[in-house]
């Protein structure tokens, strides 16, 4: 288990981390999950030994860690970059870490065999950094983090740099590895989706502090703000109250408790189709329906529709949360944020 306890960190004047509490249960895979300059980078670090805290403690397995040298906290690190020694082959660059730590040749060459075999690189031990695609670097750079039996193994933004079909691979392939290998791990994304496919438990951070903690399911079902609600998908506001596009019903016909509407465009996405709508007070919201209640509804621009929330998550406006992946999230979270992360 990974333990923090009231982790604090500034930068100058900057508050990286404000009094962060965080338990990391053994052999799970937990995201770091956060806006840029959240503070989700700057824990990691702390946790590895890269960065020192101001205060707080940090504890790996039930020892004290937070004095202790990042080479004897027994944790592997894989980056955005690959930091690969382009002078070695894939064979050399994996057993590198076992090699310097003095291990028996037999030993060293048994357990890279291994590895290569499970990131999928067997074929490739001969060959050389740059005759690999970015997704065969970063099994490499997985399969030499794990070469030395880390107990904790921490991921800051390993598959930043990958095109996204790249991504979705490796992110598959993550979890896969993670459960013949159990090894406890940490992983920072500011990928949500990212986070919800791989992860056994989210804590999304912001401005420093950790927001909410808990599976996929329960941080997307049971939001406890609208910060976390708005970050870990599409919202709409309807009627002072931020609900997700899927659990807006429309419907041809007034009844009690539905808002009158026009449909402004209607966006076919294969099964489902999204509808872009203006309430007569002026305000947008968008529904997600099924493409055979679109059928049945006829929707055309112009017509005149009427919402109601008909689905159990729904939040009370108390701030204007920008919705996750909206041009304005990005910019509202880089301009109100120093570099680090």
């Amino acid at each position: 288990m990974i333990s923090v306890k009231g982790v604090s960190k500034q930068f100058g004047d900057y508050v990286a981390l404000d009094d962060v509490s965080l338990e990391v249960p053994d052999g799970s895979l937990t995201a770091l999950l956060g806006p840029s300059g959240s503070g989700k980078s700057t824990l990691l670090r702390i946790i590895g030994g890269l960065e020192t805290a101001d205060s707080g403690s940090v504890e790996i397995h039930g020892v004290d860690a937070t004095n202790v040298p990042p080479q004897r906290r027994e944790i592997g690190f894989v980056f955005q970059h690959y930091a690969a020694f382009k002078h070695m082959t894939v064979r050399d660059n994996v057993a590198f870490g076992l090699t310097i730590r003095r291990k028996p040749k037999a030993e060293v060459a048994e357990r890279v065999d291994r590895l290569l075999r499970i990131v999928g690189l067997a074929g490739y031990a001969k060959r050389y950094p740059n005759q690999l695609s970015g997704g065969q670097r970063q099994r490499m750079a997985l399969a030499r983090a794990l070469a030395v039996e880390p107990r904790v193994l921490l991921l800051d933004e390993p598959f930043g740099a990958l095109d996204a079909k790249v991504r979705t691979e490796l992110r598959e392939w993550l979890r896969r590895l993670h459960e013949e290998v159990h090894v406890t791990t940490l992983l920072v994304t500011h990928d949500q989706e990212e986070a919800m496919s791989i992860a056994d438990d989210i804590a999304v951070m912001d401005n420093a502090h950790i927001e909410q903690v808990g599976n996929p399911r329960e941080l997307y079902d049971n939001p406890s703000s609208a910060f976390v609600m708005g970050f870990l998908g599409e919202v709409s506001q309807l009627a002072g109250r931020l609900v997700r596009p899927h659990d807006i019903a429309l419907g041809a016909e007034s009844e009690d408790g539905a808002h009158e509407a026009m449909v402004s465009r209607v966006i076919h996405l294969g099964f489902e189709v999204r509808v872009e709508l203006m309430l007569t007070s002026g305000e947008a919201v968008t529904a997600q329906i099924t493409r055979t209640e679109a059928d049945e509804l006829e929707l055309g621009q112009g017509d005149i529709v009427w919402l109601r929330a008909a689905g159990t998550t729904a939040l009370h406006v108390d701030e204007q949360v920008p919705a996750a992946g909206t041009p304005e999230a990005v910019d509202a979270a880089e301009a109100t944020q120093p570099s680090q992360s």
